[in-house]
Parts: C-alpha cells; structure tokens; sequence
C-alpha cells in the first residue's frame, strides 16, 4: 500500500497536468467517469494516503488500498480503473485502486492538521486524540488515519524502531517523552521516506521493516504477521524495543 510519502511523489508529479483539460476519460470503474470528460483540473492535492484530483465543484478521491499502482504516458497491458487522457499533453493511469467522488470544497472534506506530510499539520491535536485512545496499541494509534494521516506499516515499524518503543505498547502508558518522539517520528521519518524513496534507496534504509537481525544489538527480531486490531505485520527487537504497560 503507498504511504502518505509516495502520494506526495504522484502529487508533483501530475503536477504539468494541472489546469488542463481531461479530453477523454475512461476505465472499468462502476463510477460514471464521464462527469470529468471536458473538465479543467484545478489542481491536485494529497491528503495522507489519499489522492485527490481537484475540479470545479468536486473532486475525484484515488486510494490506491494494498496493491493500486498508476502509470504517467506508460500503460500497462492490463485495463487501467481509470485513464485521464489530456491529449498532447499525456495521460495518466490507475490501476487496482478505489475511487470516489468527493463532493464540495476539499478544504470543508478533510482535516489538513492530521496529515503528516502537509504543511498544516498539527502535532498538539495529534497529541490530543491520541489522549483519547490510551488502551490502543502504538502499532493501531500510528496506522490511525484520523491521528496520522499517510503512515503505513513500513512508516510504522521503522517509527517505533527509532524510539525504541514495542509495537504492543500501550498509548496511555507511554512516558510523556516517549509520546511526544512517537509523535514527532512519524512526521520526521515520512520526510526521510520521501528523500530516499526520490534517490531510489528507501529499502536500503530500512532498519527493522523487512529484517531479520537488529542492526543496534545483533539479535534476531522479533516479527508478528498479523499485529494489533488492524492486522498488520510487525518488525521489532524484544531486547532494544521497551514495552510499556
């Protein structure tokens, strides 16, 4: 599934295609596409893992779940969900993906302060709702949506790894420290996934997603295939990583 880096990367680069006009639409989506067909793209925007393509009056929600991909001026051979065709200009194309019209102004849509990749984002309302989940896991608080808009489990794992923080932990009995560098990681390492993920070197910065040995001790690590109420899989070090209950 990409995360809220990976959106911001398709965000600029859509970019040329902003303020042109959507020649031909199509695609097997069950949605009527064709209400896009002659519309001018406002601009395109990403909220999380979210993105959004703007016009007048709506906009149109890509979420690219597990396995969605898109492709700009280089189909693939199979049928995209849906293909934006702006003539000369080229096209882009969206495979595996759910698609949803969005209704209005995206500003009245979406909490912009819950999305950590964007300038708006707010670390004290993080803290608040987390404030109101003390019995979640770390592992659910950090894959929350609403809390942190754009983390995935690769962000996730490695987040917890960077303040030694066991993915079972409990949010209530992390010490106020340990809460506020769980907070501030998960922003700081979703800018450091989209400088790596641009040099094509993100998974050589992988410290525990992924990996059997833990680089600070040289134990094995511990993994769970299916972790915390959203089932995810979980890379930590039982020695390095402290659990807090």
């Amino acid at each position: 599934m990409p995360e809220g880096p990976s959106i911001v990367i398709l965000r600029e680069q859509a970019a040329p295609f902003s303020g042109r006009k959507v020649l031909r639409v199509s695609g097997n989506s069950k949605l009527d596409l064709s209400r896009m067909q002659g519309r001018r793209v406002l601009e395109f925007r990403s909220w999380g893992k979210h993105f959004l393509i703007a016009f007048d009056g709506f906009a149109m929600r890509v979420h690219f779940m597990l396995f969605g991909s898109y492709r700009i001026d280089d189909p693939k051979d199979t049928p995209p969900r849906m293909r934006l065709d702006f003539g000369k200009a080229g096209a882009i194309d969206f495979y595996a993906c759910s698609l949803k019209y969005i209704e209005g102004d995206l500003d009245a849509a979406y909490d912009w302060s819950a999305d950590v990749m964007s300038d708006a984002w707010d670390p004290k309302a993080a803290r608040r709702k987390l404030a109101r989940m003390p019995d979640a896991m770390v592992c659910d608080a950090l894959l929350d949506q609403d809390v942190f808009a754009g983390v995935g489990n690769i962000i996730k794992n490695e987040v917890l790894f960077r303040i030694l923080v066991q993915p079972e932990s409990e949010v209530g009995a992390l010490p106020p420290r340990k809460l506020g560098a769980m907070i501030e990681q998960a922003r700081e390492y979703s800018f450091d996934f989209l400088a790596w993920k641009k040099a094509f070197v993100l998974r050589q910065h992988y410290q525990v997603h992924t990996r059997t040995q833990c680089p600070r001790c040289g134990r094995r690590l511990q993994y769970r295939a299916k972790l915390g109420t959203r089932q995810r899989r979980a890379f930590f070090c039982g020695h390095c990583q402290r659990l807090y209950r």
